[in-house]
């Protein structure tokens, strides 16, 4: 599959998950570091609209990278979706920016020469790496507590959520 297929299959992997966690999606027109949009639709909010911007990591087996451009972006959630070459081990992890740079420094890639020109990349995560991105993998649960979390609004469990 050519890198286009991939970055399609892994948005609508992404946006099927977004939607079974009850939450609302947009896609930005443009490419300017945001790929998607999730947000809680205003009948599941009463205080007030609540969304967060999503960057796509995808990959038909598994990588793990981050760069320092997408510091600026606030509230920003990089979703890394793995396994598409094979759907059924396809899976999905989701971290802040400042959670991706913490595993970045536990695994000592902020030391280096790639880091310090402002990204660092691997296409073989390593056990260590797996390990510390359990806790990100994500379920539709997950989703709701993500965006719950970023945007500190409490948000109900989604009836959607108990389709999976």
């Amino acid at each position: 599959m050519d890198t286009q297929t991939i970055e399609i299959l892994g948005r609508n992997r992404l946006i099927d998950e977004l939607l079974v966690a009850g939450l609302e999606v947009a896609l930005p027109l443009r490419d300017r570091g945001i790929d998607l949009v999730a947000y809680v639709d205003l009948a599941a909010v009463v205080s007030r609209f609540a969304a967060v911007p999503i960057q796509m990591k995808v990959a038909s087996t598994r990588a793990f990278s981050i760069d320092t451009k997408y510091a600026k972006i606030s509230n920003l959630v990089i979703a890394y979706v793995w396994g598409l070459r094979a759907p059924e081990h396809a899976q999905s992890f989701a971290l802040t920016y400042s959670e991706a740079v913490d595993i970045a420094k536990a695994m000592g890639w902020t030391e280096t020469a790639s880091w310090a020109k402002g990204a660092y990349s691997t296409s073989a995560p390593s056990k260590k790496l797996c390990e510390l991105l359990a806790p990100y993998k994500m379920s539709p649960d997950a989703w709701r507590k993500k965006v719950s979390t970023i945007t500190n609004i409490p948000l109900k469990k989604s009836p959607q959520s108990n389709r999976r």
